[in-house]
């Protein structure tokens, strides 16, 4: 099998760029790399101010999918609402961990980092590491929850929030 299967993107499609997140296909282009003819996807990711350009043959093997369903976000906010699970292990292998979730580009793996990373008033300061991993999985989880309900990060964010802040309202009670 020398190619890839195809994925069935068009230009204007959004997709998930598991390193990258939401971007949105602006073409597909032909181009010669290395002597070789090349289809490539040209996505732009708006808020980044990044385009980039993915070969259409590997597209799969990368992981880049289309947005998640309307089932899949709700999922994700059932995760959000779960108890956080924090490993006893070393900082570090956590942060490895976090990170590697972040960049599955997989929407119910960046709502688990979301979750065990939320801090509330009263608990303990985020250090920086914490909150770099923290506001990138929610700008992530965000930006996909806005894509798949219509474009407005601003509610989206406020939706996300939502559910975070009910999930702590019970035990202040």
């Amino acid at each position: 099998m020398s190619k890839s299967k195809k994925l069935d993107f068009r230009p204007n499609d959004y997709v998930v760029y598991p390193a990258h997140g939401v971007g949105q296909i602006i073409s597909v282009e032909e181009q010669e790399v290395a002597g070789y003819a090349l289809e490539l996807f040209v996505i732009s990711f708006e808020k980044d101010k990044m385009t980039l350009r993915v070969p259409t043959n590997k597209a799969t093997e990368i992981g880049m999918r289309s947005l998640s369903s309307p089932d899949v976000i709700n999922q994700a906010m059932k995760t959000l609402k779960g108890k956080a699970k924090v490993k006893r292990a070393m900082w570090s292998r956590r942060a490895q961990e976090y990170e590697q979730k972040i960049n599955s580009g997989d929407l119910i793996a960046i709502a688990e980092v979301v979750r065990d990373l939320h801090r509330t008033d009263d608990q303990r300061e985020q250090s920086y590491s914490e909150r770099q991993l923290y506001e990138a999985a929610l700008e992530r989880l965000t930006r996909e929850v806005a894509a798949v309900s219509g474009g407005d990060e601003i509610l989206a964010a406020k939706q996300v929030g939502d559910v975070l802040a009910s999930r702590v309202a019970p035990a202040a009670a």
